[in-house]
């Protein structure tokens, strides 16, 4: 089970990736087991020497009841301090961003890459379209 950030790819540049685990409730990894994520609009934010991973949705797990989670509360990524302090100096650099590149199971462990991106630009976006669809054109 992965999930993908497919604009992540298209609106940044991603000059590294660090894989992160997140802290979930119950409810929440058997949605993200489920499939039912969304990584849109999403990105990560680093405060008092804690990284959150902020406006991620995950749906409500329908057999919850009482016990569910609200879908876009900040959850915190679990990392070392020497990759927050990485994670923070890329973010002070001009341009760059965090954002979340993929969430996926590991060992039933749920882990997100987290890719320190800079963001193109309007002509790069189109550069990236001709690139996509000249592949799909030369594909057959």
């Amino acid at each position: 089970m992965e999930i993908v950030n497919k604009k992540a790819k298209f609106d940044y540049y991603i000059e590294s990736e660090i894989e992160a685990g997140i802290v979930l409730l119950g409810t929440e990894i058997k949605s993200i087991r489920k499939g039912s994520v969304d990584l849109k609009d999403t990105y990560i934010r680093i405060k008092n020497n804690e990284a959150f991973i902020i406006n991620m949705y995950i749906a409500k797990y329908d057999e919850g009841n009482i016990f569910n989670h609200d879908e876009r509360r900040e959850r915190k990524l679990l990392l070392h301090k020497k990759e927050i302090k990485k994670l923070e100096e890329a973010f002070k650099k001009d341009g760059y961003s965090l954002i979340p590149i993929r969430v996926y199971l590991k060992k039933n462990l749920a882990k997100v890459s987290v890719g320190i991106c800079k963001g193109k630009k309007i002509y790069d976006k189109r550069e990236s379209i001709k690139e996509r669809d000249f592949k799909r054109i030369n594909k057959y």
